[in-house]
């Protein structure tokens, strides 16, 4: 099949959804991390019919799923750059691989950094340290209101937090002042990404608006699969923070503050789009629940995934192919709020997909299956288009 025959690819990234160590772990402190495995033991073995049908047991054991016959390709990803972020792993799925990560900032940021900041937006800085978001702005908000300064915090991933009340400063000078951060770290503080984190509510009540959110990232440092579509003219649609997470480049996006969104946003594309790129992030299984370690959250929205897949599914045309994987793990059942470095699942389905074992693969060969279906060249992984599709 050439590729001007050919139809539409959905890159549906489940951000947070490991499913077990990479080979690696350690090095990151992540021995015993296995989002997707410890979740189905915690809960007794999961109940997902829909994505046990499609093989998801069998990319690597997990309580309650079988591995029977699957109904479409499946394996594993293990990451190669440095790094557990989001940005670090979408940029892998797309083609950029960093030989060295981001920085980051156990002790919050150093004097410079704050004075700069301070210096650049006329507010003061509170906290400078790694938190929970929800936490953090429990602890400071009430100073916050008082005083307007801001409050700046970190994680264990590279990123510059500045969390202000919608009350207390507006958004446009929320964001006027991440745009601010984002041009003061580069160099040896090349921060991944600058996050404007608006709250609202009262001392005791304070609540986190994620539809006023914004990421200000880095661009990508090398050519990305986005960037070699757009130059064979390939459409690209973006669903969720891939915008951000590329800093705009050859991706536009609608952002989906929920899975729910998501899903629906994605429906809408795969009914209207007549060919090209869908890329997707689907923000909660990381941002709701595995940063907070609910635990039956994580589970329900696996449930919800489970329930909504066969109608999304149902939805591509014969020559599409759809390819679910993630970007990094986030175990809810492990004492840290963070990112874990783990392996990925990949589940690449369509009406014409071979449903063969794809084995241990790189997150580049997601990007470099996508490529060869439009006719072009990743540069880098390992295509498995020719195993799934004829």
């Amino acid at each position: 099949m050439s590729p001007r025959n050919r139809g539409r690819v959905a890159v549906i990234v489940l951000d947070g959804v490991g499913i077990g160590e990479a080979p690696d772990s350690a090095d990151y402190g992540d021995v015993g991390s296995d989002t997707l495995g410890n979740v189905a033991r915690a809960v007794g073995g999961m109940d997902l019919p829909y994505l046990e049908s499609l093989g998801l047991g069998c990319c690597r054991p997990l309580a309650g799923m079988a591995c029977g016959e699957p109904t479409a390709a499946f394996g594993v990803a293990l990451p190669q750059s440095k790094g557990k972020d989001s940005i670090a792993g979408h940029w892998e799925l797309c083609g950029v691989i960093l030989e060295r990560p981001f920085p980051v900032y156990p002790d919050g940021f150093p004097a410079e950094i704050v004075t700069s900041f301070v210096q650049a937006t006329g507010r003061q800085v509170l906290a400078n340290k790694p938190a929970s978001g929800t936490a953090v702005i429990e602890e400071y908000g009430a100073e916050h209101l008082e005083t307007g300064a801001w409050i700046v915090y970190t994680s264990a991933d590279s990123v510059f937090q500045i969390a202000a009340h919608e009350e207390r400063i507006p958004l446009d000078e929320l964001y006027a002042g991440a745009r601010a951060a984002r041009g003061m770290l580069v160099g040896d503080h090349n921060v991944a990404r600058v996050i404007a984190r608006p709250f609202v509510g009262e001392p005791g009540s304070f609540k986190r608006v994620s539809s006023h959110r914004r990421d200000f990232s880095l661009e990508p440092v090398a050519p990305t699969l986005l960037d070699r579509l757009a130059a064979a003219n390939v459409q690209r649609v973006g669903i969720g923070k891939v915008d951000d997470l590329f800093a705009g480049r050859n991706i536009a996006s609608e952002h989906a503050p929920t899975n729910e969104d998501a899903y629906r946003l994605i429906g809408d594309v795969l009914r209207s789009l007549d060919s090209g790129l869908l890329f997707a992030n689907v923000i909660e299984f990381d941002q709701t629940w595995g940063h907070r370690n609910d635990v039956a959250g994580f589970y329900r929205g696996l449930q919800a995934l489970d329930r909504v897949l066969p109608e999304l599914v149902g939805l591509l045309r014969d020559d599409d192919l759809m390819i679910l994987t993630a970007d990094h793990g986030n175990d809810p059942t492990t004492a840290s709020t963070d990112h874990s470095r783990e392996a990925v699942p990949i589940l690449a389905t369509g009406p014409q997909v071979k449903p063969v074992a794809l084995g241990s693969r790189e997150f580049a060969d997601v990007g470099a299956t996508v490529a060869e279906y439009f006719g072009t060249d990743l540069g880098v992984g390992v295509s498995f288009l020719s195993a799934v599709l004829d």
